[in-house]
């Protein structure tokens, strides 16, 4: 898989403003990710927007945000409208977070200045956390989503080189208590899209507890288009007349692509379990609320 660089570095602001998305704020404790999926739409991102390649800029030198969780708190403490999602840009469980703590650090500020969170992951070390994101499940509403895309270890193995498996992970969150679901995406086509495939993934998924099963396909965004149809005639080459004609040089698949796949995922939901933690009661507002609304 190649090693990976971590670099320490500072940053002046914690949270990102978000729009046309179902959450307000967007959080990342990295950037760049060492496990190294090969169709992460923020490879483009990483172009796009910080002028790096899709490739080893992305999954090889990772920024360690070292004050990010201190930067965090301060801007809580200002403002704390809105819902936050954490791992937009890349996933907040990178090997070395076992050292650095910082997703943790940043759990533990939400804790004391709560919002309403979500965190997107690949990394079974979320359950070192657990302690923590009971406090902040106790607060707000939370949400941990394991990207699960497929369980064919054959074909993990070479599409998300550097993950590890997880569904062991959501099934301690569930006994936890906490509200863990899975992400079926994005769902590859000509690699795992078949019903048989998504099925595995479903049946996995409810056997671990999730408490829901969504999917997406896969989009192409244009600046990693060459890297991954390079890394498809490398590796899945039979399938590569198939994307030509399906994405036909855009970043989305055909309609008519979509349309099946949604009817594919909605059977294979069908045959399994997947419920929803129930509403809990409303939640005390906090001190802080209580005293501003005496005081007005």
């Amino acid at each position: 898989m190649g090693s990976v660089t971590y670099r320490e570095v500072e940053v002046k602001s914690a949270l990102n403003t978000v729009k046309g998305m179902p959450f307000d704020w967007s959080l990342n404790p990295w950037s760049g990710c060492a496990h190294k999926c090969v169709y992460c739409f923020a490879r483009a991102y990483h172009a796009r927007y910080r002028e790096k390649n899709v490739g080893s800029d992305f999954d090889s030198n990772v920024e360690v945000r070292v004050n990010i969780a201190d930067v965090l708190r301060k801007e809580l403490h200002r403002r704390r409208d809105g819902s936050l999602a954490i791992g937009t840009a890349t996933d907040p469980y990178q090997p070395i977070e076992g050292k650095y703590q910082l997703t943790r650090r940043c759990l533990e500020a939400l804790v004391d200045y709560p919002m309403p969170t979500s965190i997107v992951t690949k990394g079974p070390l979320v359950v070192r956390d657990i302690d923590v994101l009971k406090k902040l499940d106790e607060k707000t509403d939370l949400t941990v989503y394991f990207s699960v895309p497929c369980v064919d270890e054959e074909i993990v193995r070479k599409t998300d080189p550097g993950t590890a498996p997880r569904l062991r992970a959501l099934r301690m969150l569930r006994e936890a208590g906490m509200d863990a679901a899975v992400l079926c995406m994005p769902v590859l086509p000509g690699i795992s899209d078949s019903e048989e495939s998504l099925d595995e993934a479903a049946r996995a998924a409810s056997e671990a507890g999730a408490t829901a099963f969504r999917h997406r396909p896969l989009k192409i965004d244009v600046e990693i288009q060459q890297y991954y149809y390079d890394f498809l005639e490398t590796e899945f080459p039979v399938v590569v007349p198939r994307y030509a004609a399906l994405y036909q040089g855009g970043v989305h698949p055909a309609k008519n692509y979509e349309r099946e796949l949604e009817e594919r995922v909605r059977r294979v939901r069908a045959r399994y379990e997947f419920c929803e933690r129930p509403a809990r009661p409303a939640r005390p507002p906090e001190p802080e609320t209580v005293q501003l609304q005496l005081a007005i």
